[in-house]
């Protein structure tokens, strides 16, 4: 599903300030922050321009900045909505875009070294905000062989980030952007993943989830929803015995007010998980209403 973004107020679209509301919460991996601007194309890496940055700056924190989206870490850019989104990319920002995004620019890479190759509006969001970075654009043409020169030998002085800490923080970072505060901790330390494209998200052989990635957010299984019972997040209590894929709002005790529509809840009887699976209405709207749909489940107990 296309977000089409095409003026100013787009920065202001329940989408764009729930992305920038959760993007406060991410945290960089490693010493450097690398700093580079979004792409017409989605996923940004599908584009010409982001294949030749990430020849070089695959080994460390990357983050795309974007309007309305504000920023983009890396590992997040197959997550639902910034993959999907649709803005002209002129350069050419206002006030408010550079104010947004250089916001969160400053928050995400504070006490971080910074290596920015971006020019334009982008370039405006981190000269606001940032007091000491390396700007490697050279013509304000950031793909250009002088740029990606300089981006290069930049890098040289900065320490990478191995494989392994990509993955799981990649793991750790789509749980948190999707689950909220603490949402980290739905990822084990021994977590695996199997998968060519969608990826099965196991713990000692049991698996707790599995991350789409057409969305790039996870699908819970039972185990994954012991995980956030624990958790306390996305939590549907509810007072009677589960025996359909469907829960009715007025069978609902008590709903998380944190869930909107399309969030993957935990239905609990009794302290007991009995099902998951998408949430049709909000949290409030699933206590409150006197009849519909408020949760169609994905799996419960048999």
């Amino acid at each position: 599903m296309k977000v089409i973004c095409s003026s100013e107020e787009s920065l202001y679209r329940p989408e764009a300030v729930r992305w920038r509301n959760r993007m406060e919460m991410m945290e960089p991996l490693g010493d450097t922050v690398v700093l580079l601007p979004c792409s017409m194309k989605k996923p940004y890496s599908n584009s010409k321009s982001h294949q030749k940055f990430r020849k070089l700056t695959r080994s460390f924190q990357e983050l795309i900045v974007t309007s309305p989206f504000g920023i983009c870490p890396r590992e997040l850019e197959n997550t639902f909505p910034i993959q999907s989104y649709d803005v002209s990319t002129t350069g050419s920002w206002s006030q408010d875009e550079i104010n947004e995004s250089g916001k969160l620019i400053e928050k995400y890479c504070k006490g971080k070294k910074v290596v920015a190759n971006l020019s334009g509006g982008y370039l405006k969001s981190c000269e606001a905000y940032l007091d000491d970075f390396v700007n490697v654009c050279e013509d304000e043409r950031p793909t250009s062989p002088e740029s990606l020169y300089k981006l290069r030998m930049e890098l040289k002085n900065h320490q990478k980030i191995t494989r392994r800490e990509k993955v799981m923080h990649e793991l750790k970072s789509i749980a948190k952007y999707q689950f909220g505060k603490n949402g980290d901790k739905f990822i084990p330390e021994n977590v695996k993943t199997k998968g060519m494209y969608h990826k099965r998200i196991l713990s000692n052989g049991t698996q707790l989830a599995l991350l789409n990635k057409d969305y790039g957010l996870y699908r819970l299984n039972l185990a994954g929803g012991e995980i956030l019972k624990d958790l306390g997040i996305n939590i549907v209590n509810i007072d009677f015995n589960l025996e359909t894929n469907t829960v009715f709002a007025p069978g609902i005790e008590k709903a998380d007010h944190n869930i909107i529509p399309n969030d993957e809840v935990v239905v609990v009887r009794d302290d007991t998980v009995v099902g998951v699976g998408k949430a049709i209405m909000t949290g409030r709207e699933m206590e409150e209403c006197k009849n519909g749909i408020g949760v169609k489940i994905k799996h419960r107990l048999k």
